[in-house]
């Protein structure tokens, strides 16, 4: 058995995170054995402090947080406004870590998680690092990592490769922001699933495992084993999340920013038990 920390997506349960939700979603991670669900946590502002944690105490399983900017607050351009607004929902996502318990903060925190009408420029890409670094500094004072998930071309012209990501990161300069790398964009955008991996090494932080239509594992396209032996081959040690989205379970903003226009599963708790025995079987080789 690997020694993985085995994560989910909240948005396998619920389209949002009022307390009921919160407590749907931790209990049905929990109650399948998962040691980890991932928040998304587009305003942080408005999260539940009390009620996250509570519910995550009660069932024994540990947070982590993700989100994407927008173009209103995007930090991958040359407009100071934009920046500061994308700088102040960076550093709410990591307030709302703090509060919580978790370690871990990543996603399209480098830019908008949306389709670009032009190339990003050297200025902006400038600006970009500028903000992640202040927040890797910032978030080592708790010792909680950062993660930048480079994604497919559609939903960013900054980070869309493994080796874009490690030359951004060495911009960034801060030991604690690392590679967040996901299978599904991974699908789109490198030409194999071992040589990004290895590239990464020790700077990969963390993994999210999706399938290439976001449905169940092993019904489409990707080379599983080829990323399962390449983390092996790399000795990943850091968590490995299943994420998948459908529109029987919706988040309107991130629904509409991904096109989840279909029902890919309507179970989510046959589909949560699927890719957990197809990860850990994946993991242990």
């Amino acid at each position: 058995m690997s020694g993985n920390a085995l994560g989910i997506h909240a948005l396998v349960w619920v389209g949002g995170w009022g307390p009921d939700e919160c407590e749907y979603a931790v209990a049905s991670s929990a109650a399948l054995g998962f040691d980890i669900i991932e928040i998304p946590a587009f305003e942080p502002t408005q999260m539940d402090v009390v009620a996250t944690r509570a519910s995550l105490a009660r069932h024994g399983l540990a947070p982590t947080i993700s989100l994407g900017l927008t173009h209103a607050s995007d930090i991958n351009c040359e407009d100071a406004e934009r920046i500061e607004r994308g700088r102040d929902t960076l550093m709410a996502a990591l307030d709302f870590a703090r509060a919580i318990g978790s370690d871990y903060v990543g996603g399209v925190i480098f830019g908008a998680l949306a389709r670009y009408a032009q190339p990003t420029t050297e200025r902006a890409r400038l600006n970009s690092a500028a903000v992640i670094r202040e927040l890797g500094q910032e978030a080592a004072k708790d010792g909680i990592t950062i993660g930048l998930e480079f994604v497919n071309r559609y939903e960013s012209n900054l980070l869309n490769t493994a080796q874009q990501t490690l030359d951004y990161l060495d911009i960034v300069g801060e030991d604690n922001v690392l590679v967040h790398a996901d299978t599904y964009h991974m699908n789109i955008e490198e030409t194999d699933f071992s040589t990004p991996i290895l590239a990464c090494g020790d700077r990969l932080g963390y993994v999210h495992i999706g399938e290439s239509h976001r449905g169940y594992l092993g019904s489409g396209t990707i080379d599983f084993p080829e990323f399962f032996g390449a983390l092996r081959d790399i000795d990943y040690a850091g968590p490995v999340t299943f994420e998948s989205f459908s529109s029987a379970v919706v988040d309107r903003h991130l629904s509409n920013t991904l096109a989840i226009w279909r029902n890919l599963w309507s179970d989510g708790a046959d589909l949560a038990e699927q890719a957990r025995d197809y990860i850990r079987s994946g993991l242990a080789g």
